[in-house]
């Protein structure tokens, strides 16, 4: 396939994402929206879009959100493969005519989700677990698009995976974050106030020491779950 990946800081690759396209000898283009890099033109296989800082809303800061937007809808209307991770998850409910929004808190750390029965029977997330650990670290929320199926939730984000059509899925979560990752992250100055804002004084370490205890079981389930999306996105729309 012909993967098209949506990177909107350069902190915040696929990840484990990355390292299944690479092992099943996809083509992956990759675009730095936030640092100005155009979307190219044309159809692709499948679209990968990633996290970042921004707000899906801040089109006025970052006007080439718009534009994304417009690019997944396209894409996703037409039944072709897409995978949101995070903000990847929000740019595909705002694309759909879904609304993002501030949620009653930031949700930050190693928490647990539940898949709900239709995840269960999902031929994605049904991979996993029933509940499993992922890193949170999101502050907004969505509606549900019309149509979509919800996967899985959690007691503060009710709206953490949905499916649209066969093989546009969105995850509020991530489990695609490697170990060098986790690192970096903790790294940047931003990230680690953010998190020491919401968890309190030294919470940036915390998260981290948590992070590094459940990263190889996380990065176990980003792969079966990746694995499992390219077999569903590989056997055309």
């Amino acid at each position: 396939m012909q993967v098209l990946v949506l990177q909107h800081i350069a902190c915040e690759p696929p990840g484990v994402f990355e390292d299944v396209l690479a092992e099943r000898a996809h083509e992956l283009v990759r675009v730095e929206l936030d640092e100005g890099e155009p979307l190219p033109a044309g159809t692709w296989d499948a679209i990968v879009a990633m996290g970042g800082p921004m707000s899906v809303n801040d089109e006025g800061e970052h006007p080439w959100l718009a534009g994304e937007k417009a690019a997944i809808a396209s894409h996703v209307r037409a039944g072709r493969p897409f995978w949101g991770s995070c903000l990847g998850a929000q740019l595909l409910a705002s694309a759909l005519g879904a609304r993002v929004y501030a949620g009653p808190a930031p949700e930050v750390g190693v928490l647990a989700v539940e898949l709900t029965a239709a995840g269960l029977d999902d031929p994605v997330l049904g991979a996993l677990p029933a509940a499993i650990d992922t890193l949170q670290w999101h502050g907004d929320t969505f509606d549900l698009p019309e149509g979509a199926v919800l996967l899985a939730s959690s007691p503060a984000y009710p709206h953490q995976a949905f499916r649209v059509g066969r093989a546009a899925y969105a995850v509020q979560f991530h489990v695609e974050v490697t170990e060098a990752m986790g690192e970096e992250w903790a790294g940047v100055p931003a990230y680690a106030e953010y998190a020491d804002r919401v968890l309190g004084p030294g919470g940036s370490d915390r998260l981290l020491a948590e992070f590094r205890l459940s990263s190889p079981l996380m990065q176990q389930h980003a792969r079966e779950l990746f694995e499992r999306w390219c077999d569903l996105a590989g056997t055309g729309a």
